[in-house]
């Protein structure tokens, strides 16, 4: 269904902009209501920040806000509403976590995006950009945010993706970075198990896949080489695939490549190769001739 009217998303990095002018003596400056996707003039008044659809953020919530760095606030109706879920389902807190740039999520404390030389967009476009052209039907085994699933969809026919936890999409529902995820007819949520859902699909359907797992120690059975023979057989004749794995110049981030490398070709891929700008790899399906 199509998302709701966008609600003011802001975090630290915003708050900090809106106590510094107020110290400044400003009456309005130019701040963003979206992570960083626009920019919109509010006004500072002694008690509050005025914001052009009517609502009012106190200082006090800006000082919350200023001092929560791990997680996002939604305004709604005058109140503030961490963007953050403790999921029943996996027994992990997840949270909407702030950059310069896009948000990330934290899923037990890790961050789903790379942040360390870059950005979780910039990212999500290294992993696009291992397995272009991104075109026919595309298969995203984790759907998070809808990073990936939201830029294949800009040259991909149809994309399905899929997420195990409905809390990670209630997330992904207030972040403004997300929204085209719930808007674009072209890209289809599953909600439910890589693992088993992916076994009911049908043979050959996909002509690119992307596996951007959680870690090893999240989600092992995403790293198996029962997983890996699922994915070969969904994927087309001539398909790529990539697989995030991880720093390869880490020593996890190399044993896990390792292990992963191997039960690919057993799994039947040919050219698994080292993609380290997107720390992963790429394996095809080769054509039957």
């Amino acid at each position: 269904m199509p998302s709701p009217t966008p609600l003011p998303v802001v975090s630290y990095l915003q708050a900090a902009q809106l106590l510094e002018a107020r110290r400044a003596g400003r009456l309005s400056v130019s701040v963003s209501l979206d992570l960083n996707l626009t920019q919109t003039e509010v006004s500072l008044h002694p008690d509050y920040v005025a914001l052009p659809d009517g609502s009012r953020l106190s200082w006090p919530q800006i000082e919350e806000i200023a001092a929560a760095r791990n997680t996002c606030f939604a305004l709604e109706q005058g109140g503030l509403q961490a963007i953050q879920r403790f999921s029943a389902l996996t027994n992990q807190f997840c949270s909407l976590m702030p950059t310069d740039s896009a948000p990330t999520v934290l899923v037990a404390g890790f961050p789903m995006h790379r942040l360390k030389g870059t950005d979780p967009h910039r990212d999500t476009l290294s992993k696009i950009r291992a397995i272009r052209p991104v075109v026919g039907k595309v298969l995203d085994t984790t759907t998070g945010l809808g990073y990936t699933a939201i830029e294949a969809s800009r040259t991909a026919d149809r994309v399905v993706t899929i997420e195990l936890d409905p809390g990670i999409l209630d997330i992904a529902r207030l972040n403004p970075w997300s929204q085209l995820l719930f808007d674009n007819p072209r890209i289809t949520q599953l909600v439910g198990d890589s693992s088993e859902l992916v076994r009911t699909m049908e043979e050959g359907a996909f002509s690119r896949i992307i596996h951007d797992p959680p870690t090893l120690s999240l989600a092992g059975e995403l790293y198996s080489g029962v997983f890996y023979r699922e994915l070969f057989r969904v994927l087309a004749q001539g398909g790529r695939l990539f697989h995030y794995l991880g720093d390869p110049n880490s020593r996890t981030g190399a044993r896990v490549a390792k292990g992963a490398i191997r039960r690919l070709q057993e799994a039947g891929f040919a050219r698994v190769q080292p993609c380290p700008e997107a720390f992963g790899v790429v394996a095809c399906k080769q054509q039957v001739r």
